[in-house]
């Protein structure tokens, strides 16, 4: 006779057994129709599990998180099913959820086309229609290995055999298909209510590149069709901000198989570039932090004492020099410990605060490379503050405030907070990590943020909080990271004297804020659609003349602007200004300048903005007032 507890605290108690669907239906019909699943002292279950002791429920519906996540891995067997049906040879894999949706690898003997995509689409939407029941059963390990081989599923068998022998394994039918999986899922096909494929891919069998090439078929899934209309077109609209494609019509950067995942930064790309750093370069003196440079070539054994070595040598470029082994460094920390070293720092230096712009190298897969998103040579907004344990929380909240400036002036107002927590395997003692998670929640609550906890989810020497940005299309990108660090100070030897003469280790403290300058401007792009803000554009305004005869004064007039520091270039092309005009405007220049005879009689000229708003006349010198006022404000929004 089990007795459930529900969120709100109201228990309701049966005579029997009964279904996470039952006791939705017993609360009402509509609780019903959109239960999916439930979750049943903090694990989920489908909505058939019976429950027969006294627990704790709470009922997972269609409009819920862990709803949509159970709609996708669901969507995800639908796919497959719909594969299997039309490419009998075809054989599954692995068919996890992602961000906004899921996908499925195949083996198959000839390359998907788009047209095989429709018509697997297609089936889909017939098995959903057909509102097939889905039910779990639990098989042995042996015999589940043997099951699979016998229909021919060499890879599921594969993934089987992998799993530790004393343990059965839960196994998913719908119709004519029977998956490997943990679940839940969906109760019925009917109950996917709006889902389509996107894109074909391909994937290395267990991500190894020694292996098969599989094809990998992407799809998204959302709890109603609105939804789903609703990131299709935010799919579309992030196509269009693509930042390769707007570099390309800036002409800001390209990259090339010579250098594959390095930029070749052009003129204005760099002009972007050097704005950025001569910006935080300006925060950060604000905020009393050493600027350092540190080698890029490394002997080998300092990566091994930093404990690196062990983690990341595959993803480390190493060579050899008079029979020494050097590396390419893949961060700065170890190199900022050594600048620390030199010379004996005692309480009263601390906090000390060094800061990089440090070229790292990482050895990424080809495959993983992506423009300006992830490459292989880069260079972070680095920075790391050596404290004592007292004062962790007050240079944490410093450096949230540091943070939260830097991405108001880039046009960054939506920020999430997330702590992640000491994982099983670590280092230092439980009363480092109490007092360490402690300063960092403590300097998060200071600041009356909402933060969600991540438990597990820090360092192996460390928890961190992570800074996450929404986009203007609503993306969320992860930047920002703060990291308190007990290991490697004194892995390599890092030590001050304390205001009792005693020597101690340093806390710390790894921060950054942009994370690589390569990534966040690649982010800039999509976030503006290459319409930056004026103080960031790498040409904020461009003066143009309607003939020949006011070539002269539009010269002039672009000297007078440039010895003010305004970025500006003239076009004096025997072309008709309306080409000119939309020429640049296309080129996103904040302003417009247009100069003809009667400009030249008032010293003036005609002020129009990219978004084609006409400000009138004005004269040189009020114009250049303009955009120095408005460079030095900062503004976030592009010149309307």
């Amino acid at each position: 006779m089990p007795t459930i507890t529900l969120p709100d605290g109201s228990q309701r108690s049966y005579d029997q057994a009964v279904s996470i669907l039952d006791v939705a239906r017993d609360i009402g019909a509509g609780l019903a129709r959109a239960t999916l699943a439930g979750t049943i002292d903090g694990k989920q279950y489908d909505a058939s599990h019976l429950i027969e002791d006294d627990v704790e429920l709470s009922i997972i519906t269609t409009n819920s998180p862990e709803g949509v996540d159970i709609i996708r891995h669901s969507s995800a067997h639908l796919m497959a099913q719909a594969v299997k049906q039309l490419f009998p040879e075809a054989q599954v894999t692995i068919g996890p959820v992602i961000e906004d949706g899921f996908f499925y690898d195949f083996s198959y003997e000839r390359a998907f086309t788009p047209e095989d995509v429709e018509a697997i689409e297609k089936r889909m939407q017939e098995l959903i229609k057909q509102d097939i029941p889905i039910e779990r059963s639990v098989m042995p390990r042996a015999q589940a290995i043997k099951f699979f081989r016998d229909m021919g599923e060499a890879y599921k068998a594969e993934i089987i055999e992998s799993i530790p022998s004393d343990e059965d394994l839960s196994l998913y039918k719908q119709g004519d298909f029977i998956d490997l999986c943990r679940g839940p899922h969906v109760p019925s096909t009917g109950k996917i209510p709006a889902v389509k494929l996107t894109k074909l891919a391909g994937a290395y069998w267990r991500g190894d590149s020694n292996n098969e090439m599989l094809q990998r078929i992407y799809g998204t899934a959302w709890e109603n069709k609105k939804a789903l209309k609703a990131y299709i077109r935010r799919i579309e609209e992030a196509e269009k901000r693509d930042h390769r494609k707007i570099a390309r019509k800036l002409d800001l950067f390209h990259i090339q198989d010579e250098a594959p995942g390095q930029v070749f930064w052009h003129d204005k790309g760099w002009t972007i570039y050097q704005v950025i750093s001569q910006y935080m370069r300006e925060q950060q003196r604000l905020r009393d932090y050493k600027e350092i440079n540190t080698p890029e070539l490394v002997d080998f054994s300092l990566w091994e004492r930093s404990g690196h070595a062990a983690k990341y040598s595959e993803d480390m470029f190493s060579l050899e020099s008079d029979g020494r082994q050097f590396a390419l460094k893949p961060m700065n920390c170890p190199c900022h410990i050594q600048v620390f070293n030199q010379g004996l720092k005692s309480y009263r230096d601390l906090p000390l605060r060094l800061a990089e712009f440090g070229s790292c190298h990482r050895n990424e897969m080809s495959g993983a490379l992506h423009g300006l998103m992830r490459v292989r040579g880069f260079v972070q907004d680095d920075g790391h503050t050596f404290c004592t344990e007292d004062q962790i929380q007050s240079e944490v909240a410093e450096f949230i405030d540091f943070l939260h400036d830097v991405y108001r002036d880039f046009g960054f107002t939506d920020v999430i907070y997330r702590l992640s927590t000491r994982p099983e395997n670590r280092v230092g003692s439980d009363e480092d990590w109490d007092k360490a998670e402690k300063a960092l929640a403590d300097a998060l609550d200071t600041k009356q943020l909402e933060w969600e906890e991540l438990p597990g989810e820090g360092a192996f020497y460390g928890p961190k909080i992570e800074f996450s940005l929404k986009d203007s299309i609503g993306r969320v990108w992860q930047l920002g990271t703060i990291q308190v660090d007990f290991s490697m100070p004194a892995r390599l030897d890092a030590e001050y004297v304390a205001e009792d003469g005693s020597r101690k280790v340093p806390v710390m403290l790894h921060r950054a804020i942009l994370g690589s300058f390569e990534r966040f401007i690649g982010i800039l792009i999509e976030h503006h659609e290459g319409k930056f803000p004026l103080w960031l554009s790498p040409v904020q305004a461009v003066i143009m003349n309607i003939t020949d005869k006011q070539s002269g004064f539009a010269k002039e007039a672009e000297n007078r602007l440039k010895k003010s520091g305004i970025r500006v270039v003239s076009d004096l092309r025997n072309e008709k200004i309306g080409f000119k005009i939309r020429e640049h405007t296309l080129q996103r220049i904040p302003y417009l300048l247009v100069v003809g005879d009667r400009e030249v009689e008032k010293d003036s000229v005609a002020v129009r903005t990219r978004s084609g708003e006409d400000l009138g006349t004005m004269t040189v010198d009020e114009i250049i007032q303009k955009i120095a006022q408005e460079n030095s404000r900062r503004e976030s929004q592009v010149a309307s």
